[in-house]
């Protein structure tokens, strides 16, 4: 039962020094320190459960992303979580629709990415109220009030409530086995992890040779390797050369080439997809995509051909939500992107609902799955013969370990405490 008046909000600054060893770098994003804005929010429930939710960030900025949750907080301080899950397409609007804080948006950049990290923190307070997983959660809900979550603002031209409702519906069909089909099975992961392009040589062999040998037969390389099944430009090109550049590694049939270009560029994405797929090669894109107006778009031009959701760009379940829903009316299909710092335990989450209720299908459908950090969350992800097993514990599996916290607060905590002094010499 939804219970408890939410009397309490923080947000730190958790920053881990990847940079170090060249984890997550790309072509675009050379020195990340995968970092978080880390939000809990408490209520006066005497159960003492808290909601954590997460944005992730690369490390400067993360303070920007600080000062705008707190910026949010007071359209959440003293709102009981009954009326927040109970009008929660309203609740939505009234985060992304502040007079005043709308303008260094809308629904984009830091303001959005703050909105992620509130709303994920109570879809995790929700969830561990219920005494469920997020996707179980989710699963479990009626059609019309999963309807209820969403705002179809911008997109009815696309998606209507009738047809997210009629969506939603049709999956009901075959649900309980297909939800039988992810105990036992898991869903499909793809592993970025071997090749980070601040690597050497010998590292990205080395790294590839393992994660086959530990059974993994689908990798998201950067433009730098270029020899297996998926590529990711990570918006490196102008759209020109990414159809010059592709159109000559299309002998080595990759799958798909990811962020050719400009996240922004709808019509490029357009023209690079037209000349690309006759050559075999898919577009994939979204992990920068700012909103589902932008996906709308997208789809509507015919611009990629896997669409790429993430946990924390969007504004949290509500907006993916509406995400999965239209790329099932276009028959898309979703890889979502993960990694960073909870990336991949959040998505497991959307992606594991999807295949159960909205699309109904693993054809040519991965999720990304980085492994870095899982260690200093509560719940981390499970992988088994290279899928995500369904989390079993309730939340989104979002609850740091508060040890980890206090150690990579940034400035203050024990890590940079000693980084610091040294970077500055």
């Amino acid at each position: 039962m939804v219970r408890g008046r939410i009397s309490r909000l923080s947000v730190r600054d958790v920053r881990f020094p990847t940079s170090l060893g060249g984890h997550g770098s790309d072509a675009m994003h050379t020195d990340p320190d995968y970092s978080a804005a880390y939000v809990v929010i408490e209520t006066d429930a005497e159960d003492g459960i808290k909601g954590c939710g997460i944005t992730f960030t690369l490390g400067k900025g993360t303070e920007v992303v600080v000062c705008a949750v707190n910026a949010l907080a007071h359209h959440v301080l003293n709102k009981d979580l009954k009326d927040i899950v109970g009008d929660f397409r309203g609740f939505y609007r009234q985060l992304t629709s502040d007079g005043q804080l709308r303008w260094i948006g809308p629904e984009k950049g830091v303001v959005h990415l703050a909105t992620a990290a509130v709303l994920n923190a109570v879809w995790d307070l929700w969830a561990k109220q219920e005494g469920k997983p997020v996707w179980k959660l989710l699963v479990d809900m009626d059609p019309r009030t999963l309807v209820s979550c969403i705002d179809f603002r911008y997109i009815t031209d696309v998606l209507t409530e009738e047809d997210a409702l009629e969506i939603l519906q049709k999956g009901q069909v075959g649900k309980k086995e297909r939800e039988k089909q992810m105990l036992a099975q898991g869903y499909p992961a793809y592993t970025t992890s071997c090749a980070w392009l601040g690597y050497s040589d010998d590292t990205l062999k080395q790294l590839c040779a393992q994660a086959l040998k530990d059974g993994w037969t689908r990798a998201d390389l950067p433009v730098k390797s270029l020899f297996l099944q998926m590529m990711d430009a990570n918006q490196r090109w102008d759209v020109p050369e990414a159809v010059e550049w592709m159109s000559k590694l299309a002998k080595f049939k990759p799958l798909w080439i990811e962020e050719p270009t400009s996240p922004d560029d709808i019509l490029g994405h357009a023209t690079i997809s037209k000349a690309l797929v006759p050559l075999g090669i898919g577009i994939a894109t979204g992990e920068q995509c700012h909103n589902r107006v932008i996906f709308k778009q997208l789809l509507q031009a015919k611009a990629l051909q896997f669409l790429q959701i993430d946990s924390c760009r969007l504004g949290s379940v509500n907006e993916n939500l509406s995400v999965l829903l239209m790329a099932k009316k276009f028959e898309i299909p979703v890889c979502p992107h993960a990694g960073g710092v909870g990336l991949c335990e959040l998505v497991q989450h959307l992606i594991i609902f999807d295949y159960i209720s909205v699309s109904a299908s693993l054809e040519n459908r991965v999720c990304e799955y980085v492994d870095h950090l899982h260690e200093h969350f509560k719940y981390p992800v499970m992988i088994q013969r290279a899928s995500y097993m369904p989390p079993k514990d309730p939340g989104y599996s979002t609850e740091m370990k508060e040890e980890s916290v206090k150690k990579h607060q940034y400035p203050d905590g024990e890590v940079w405490k000693k980084l610091l002094p040294a970077q500055e010499n």
